[in-house]
């Protein structure tokens, strides 16, 4: 089909759209209508799927706003939203793969998860650059072994002597 919108306007035609047309058994007549631009050679079955994701985006977007908070941003500035909405949708991936992992009813989740798709040689923004060399004058500990703290004796505490508040007498001792 070719849409038809002041093309008197136009000195030449739109280009021919698919036209789908949703029509239930149990309805007297189609209940929703959809153009779509894909190519000729795209199957059916693609062709309702790509029309019915969006459904599931909407439904994404609602669970979004009402379960995870992000329609509840009331600050003023864009880095702000964009930190917020980072988080929402960071914790909402991370509850889909939670809910794909464990399923509702039935035996418990078996596989082995995937490991992780970060590449090797791959450094965070912002992160030290670890071919950089360091400098010797910032390090003042020597540290043998990375994973103990040095082994400096710890200076002297001072401990004064505490008297009981019933009978006087020193009952023990307080550290300053």
């Amino acid at each position: 089909m070719r849409p038809a919108h002041r093309d008197n306007l136009l000195s030449e035609l739109r280009a021919e759209e698919w036209l789908l047309i949703e029509w239930p058994q149990d309805e007297s007549e189609p209940t929703k209508y959809w153009f779509s631009t894909l190519s000729e050679d795209t199957a059916f079955d693609r062709l309702v799927d790509l029309t019915k994701l969006r459904w599931r985006i909407e439904r994404d977007y609602q669970e979004l706003k009402q379960e995870l908070g992000l329609g509840d941003y009331e600050g003023r500035g864009w880095r702000g939203f964009h930190h917020h909405a980072t988080l929402c949708i960071a914790a909402y991936g991370f509850l889909i793969a939670e809910r794909g992992a464990i399923p509702p009813s039935g035996p418990g989740f078996s596989a082995q998860l995937s490991g992780s798709a970060i590449p090797d040689g791959y450094r965070p923004r912002g992160a030290a650059d670890p071919t950089r060399t360091p400098h010797p004058k910032l390090h003042r500990d020597h540290a043998a072994t990375p994973h103990r703290r040095s082994c400096q004796d710890p200076p002297e505490m001072p401990l004064l002597q505490c008297a009981g508040p019933h009978n006087g007498q020193n009952s023990g001792l307080l550290t300053q």
